[in-house]
């Protein structure tokens, strides 16, 4: 009979009591439970956090921006349009009088190409030049604070992007010029614009904004909660902390990729009035944040991963086959793991023992 089992009066040995086990199994199901919800709201807290910054701090959106002033796609596009905004004011029928009715419509055209080109020309030079910079950082935060308002309000006005200050710098541009002279005073001081977000977008982008601003709040501290709770309410900690890495990587993995989804279907769903080339540089700009974000977060995820399991790894390395006693077939244990000779001298003193 065990030494250690209970006896009742009929002399028949009861069998010990176990702790419960449910306390622990719900404790390690809880852990889990905050692990997995901490890891899902990671890739949302990051999203959140890049929304509100971007649609609420003029600042931040402005210093994204600043560097497509020297992107060759952003200044075609730029001069394009402040071209089409100048060449609808430009009159031809003085200049055509002279000219017999049948030969006008050629001569019309040509004229046309010719001017064309000297404006192209013109606002190339401007959008090239020094001080673009600078009116184009000014250009986006009036544009920014405008989207600012609109949200902010309760009405559907469209958002665009003024480009009045490009159009005064091209009339001073033309005034300088032989050929300007005429076209200049009849450029009005606007005439081109650039359409950020429509009025029936609006509503939807105000409600995105709202929700954004909330999650950008809640999300974050929340993710961080569960995951430090989760992490202290599991028994084997580095093994969550691994399995809880590794989740959050692969959450951000997920998130990267339904960011090129969902950057994709928008530039695809775009008008064909919007050269792509520059959309796909605008939106490259305003998400890169957010794409530095994800990949900062998978790089971490990955590092945390490799620091726990390298620990048990190192273990197991310390431990040789020159430890092993030759030829006795048994290992001696130290309080690191390593074999020690007092098991095995106690195992022979125990079989040398005589028995009665």
């Amino acid at each position: 009979m065990s030494a250690s089992a209970p006896a009742r009066a009929d002399g028949r040995a009861t069998a010990a009591r176990c702790p419960p086990g449910r306390p622990r199994r719900a404790r390690s199901l809880a852990g889990g439970a905050l692990l997995l919800i901490g890891t899902l709201l990671l890739p949302l807290s990051l999203a959140a956090l890049w929304a509100r910054a971007e649609l609420t701090d003029t600042d931040r959106y402005v210093a994204a921006v600043a560097p497509l002033a020297g992107n060759r796609a952003i200044q075609n596009a730029i001069v394009d349009d402040v071209t089409n905004g100048v060449m609808p004011h430009v009159r031809l029928d003085g200049l055509l009088k002279v000219v017999p009715r049948a030969e006008r419509p050629a001569l019309r055209r040509k004229f046309t190409r010719g001017i064309r080109e000297f404006v192209d020309k013109q606002v190339r030079q401007v959008v090239t030049g020094r001080t673009f910079p600078e009116v184009w950082t000014g250009v986006h935060r009036t544009a920014h604070r405008a989207l600012d308002g609109t949200l902010a309000a309760s009405g559907e006005a469209p958002v665009t992007l003024d480009l009045s200050p490009v159009i005064e710098r091209v009339r001073h541009q033309l005034s300088g010029n032989g050929l300007g002279i005429d076209i200049v005073r009849r450029v009005p001081p606007t005439g081109a614009s650039i359409v950020l977000l429509n009025s029936p977008d609006v509503p939807r982008l105000r409600a995105g904004c709202q929700v954004a601003r909330t999650g950008a709040l809640l999300l974050p501290p929340a993710a961080a909660l569960c995951l430090l709770a989760g992490l202290l309410l599991t028994r084997r900690r580095r093994r969550a902390l691994i399995c809880t890495a590794a989740g959050c990587a692969v959450a951000c993995a997920l998130l990267a990729a339904a960011l090129a989804l969902v950057r994709t279907r928008l530039l695809d769903a775009l008008p064909a009035t919007v050269p792509r080339p520059a959309a796909d540089a605008y939106t490259d700009a305003l998400t890169a944040s957010l794409r530095s974000g994800v990949w900062t977060a998978i790089g971490a995820a990955a590092a945390t991963v490799a620091l726990a399991a390298a620990g048990p790894l190192a273990a197991r390395l310390r431990g040789t086959p020159s430890d092993r006693q030759p030829g006795s077939g048994r290992e001696r244990v130290t309080p690191r793991g390593l074999p020690n000779a007092h098991d095995d001298g106690r195992r022979r003193l125990a079989d040398e023992r005589p028995r009665h």
